[in-house]
């Protein structure tokens, strides 16, 4: 019997490779003859990087960049395994989490960093770009990224804006990409994207996601001016609607960015992720696909890696259980999904500190694994009542 187990990490607790190798042990254990496939996943948030790299035997490469507020910050970007393909996480260069809680504010910040891994990535031959967009402190609409690839941007007087950050977008007046690298034509872009917000507007990038970045009230209404005068610029000039585009509002407007000056796609980061490493062809012939992550809730549905799981399993006709820390989906949730079985590996009363203690959390997981194999031999030996 063949198992594929494919798993998003458990954030805080254990990557994705680490909860395949816990659960792989508790099958084992049970059945010695299962064939097991251990194929960590992630939805193009945080640990992409690592298991894409991992997933397709490339490598990491280190990289120094500007960060979100102009300092040097030590980056990192992947190169698949078909040395074409890089795998960028924006976070890593111009992330919430580089900057001191009294350091953040969007006005201030912005891409150019990740502009840097992109045209580090094209120096090592990479034309297939993956960009991750989760966890940004910027709302720049991909500006800074566009002046790191070449770009030039001046305000409505014609003085040339030598950085572009959330709060000098209102002041954009025209934008000269005749100078951007020319590598980009013949390279394609997949921005991992899993919300739809638009770029501005009520459910827009500055007004949903700017005071978790540290906007105060004040600045929303100035960040979201400045990304609607983007987007009408980016119209007027490129040609090209991105104000309303599904996703745009992504990392502060970046997925906006990259649609305008690299001719991006948007979409799901879990699919994105399955296709690249090929779970579809890993998958057929197996009797059963375990998946989970740390918490599957309202929001597993939407967009995340076991809602791909369970999609893909649907498709191909295996049954798709899920093993996580917390279950709290309701029934109608789980039936949306698509799993057969969800189950929590937590043996007893625990703190939310305690269960996700690396330790513990692999014996939870083992256990969960142990349970699961012996649950699929006694369902083949206990009759159906008539």
């Amino acid at each position: 019997m063949k198992i594929v187990i494919a798993p998003d990490g458990f954030k805080g607790s254990l990557s994705a490779r680490a909860v395949c190798e816990a659960v792989a042990a508790g099958l084992k254990q049970a059945d010695p003859e299962v064939e097991v496939v251990e194929v960590p996943i992630a939805d193009g948030g945080d640990g992409t990087t690592e298991v894409l790299v991992e997933g397709t035997q490339g490598r990491l490469v280190e990289q120094m960049v500007i960060g979100p507020l102009g300092m040097p910050v030590q980056a990192v970007f992947g190169i698949l395994g078909d040395a074409r393909t890089a795998i960028i996480e924006m976070a890593t260069a111009s992330g919430l989490a580089l900057l001191p809680p009294k350091l953040r504010n969007p006005l201030n910040t912005n891409t150019y960093g990740v502009g840097q891994l992109i045209q580090a990535a094209l120096d090592h031959g990479c034309r297939d770009f993956i960009i991750g967009v989760g966890g940004s402190a910027t709302n720049d609409a991909g500006a800074g990224v566009a002046q790191a690839l070449g770009a030039k941007f001046f305000d409505t007087e014609g003085k040339e804006i030598t950085r572009v950050t959330g709060r000098t977008l209102r002041q954009l007046g025209h934008i000269d990409t005749g100078t951007l690298d020319s590598r980009l034509e013949e390279s394609g872009f997949r921005v991992a994207c899993d919300v739809k917000n638009p770029l501005y507007g009520p459910e827009g990038a500055a007004y949903v996601y700017g005071p978790q970045k540290g906007a105060t009230p004040e600045a929303l209404a100035e960040l979201d001016e400045g990304l609607q005068r983007f987007a009408e610029l980016v119209q007027r000039e490129l040609g090209k609607e991105v104000g309303n585009l599904p996703g745009a509002g992504a990392a502060g407007g970046l997925a906006a960015g990259l649609a305008a000056f690299c001719d991006a796609e948007l979409g799901p980061g879990a699919e994105v992720v399955l296709d690249t490493i090929g779970l579809r062809e890993i998958a057929l012939g197996a009797a059963l696909l375990i998946t989970g992550e740390g918490r599957l809730d309202s929001q597993t549905p939407y967009g995340k890696g076991p809602a791909a799981v369970a999609h893909l399993g649907r498709e191909l006709g295996i049954p798709v259980v899920a093993i996580a820390g917390a279950v709290t989906c309701t029934v109608e949730e789980l039936e949306t999904l698509g799993l057969a079985v969800a189950w929590s590996c937590s043996r007893g009363p625990e703190s939310l500190e305690e269960a996700m203690e690396p330790t513990r959390a692999r014996q939870n997981l083992e256990l969960a694994g142990y349970n699961l194999t012996r649950t699929l031999r006694l369902g083949g030996r206990v009759a159906r009542p008539e």
